[in-house]
This record gives C-alpha cells, structure tokens and sequence, in this order.
C-alpha cells in the first residue's frame, strides 16, 4: 500500500536548496544518481538521502538500469505548490504596477514642475 503524500511532505522537500538544485538538474531529463552526485561539493550518501526525500514527496521516481539508478523528475506534486504561491504573485504583480506608477508620476513632475 503506497504511503499518502501530504502538502507538508512536497513542502519540506522543496524546503532545502540541495533538494531544489536536484529538481532544476532533472528537468532536462533523467540522470544517474553518480551524475546528480558529480554536481554537488557533497558525497554521494548525501545526495541519495535528499533523492530519498523527494522519492517520499513523490517529487521524483527512480528506474533501476542495471548497476545504475536513474531519476526522473515528476512535477505533479508541484501544482499544489503553484496553485498555493499564485494568490502571492497577484500580490507581487500588483504592487510592482503600483511602484511603476509612482515612478512614472515623480518622472512626470520632474519633467513638468
């Protein structure tokens, strides 16, 4: 029986730069964990427990190639994550529009005294 992936999991994963930097890495395709490794000032081992995080958040899945392991990104679980950020990107965008206005007004003026 799978385990139930919560919100909280994909979180935490995401929570950690290494786990992140792991993610960009596969979304240009699968990589062998010895290629994932290669990319970090960190040990294997290192590298395979935060794997092991993102396998649990459901974030990544793994496809054994004979002696080798490879990893797949899998960016289902992200969408809980977008739909959860889009209300702080209206915030973003609004407020930028608003600092452009002011900047285009004080512009104005000093163009017009």
């Amino acid at each position: 029986m799978m385990e139930r992936v919560t919100e909280q999991d994909v979180f935490a994963a995401l929570a950690n730069p290494v786990r992140r930097q792991l993610l960009e890495a596969l979304r240009d395709g699968p990589l062998a964990v010895n290629d994932l490794a290669g990319r970090f000032a960190l040990g294997r081992p290192a590298i395979s427990e935060h794997l092991a995080v993102l396998r649990h958040a459901r974030l990544v899945r793994e496809e054994p190639r004979g002696r080798h392991r490879f990893y797949h990104l899998e960016p289902a679980p992200l969408a809980g994550v977008q739909d959860w950020l889009h209300p702080f990107e209206r915030y973003w965008r609004d407020r930028l529009t608003a600092l452009r206005d002011v900047i285009a007004a004080d512009l104005a003026e000093e163009e017009h005294p």
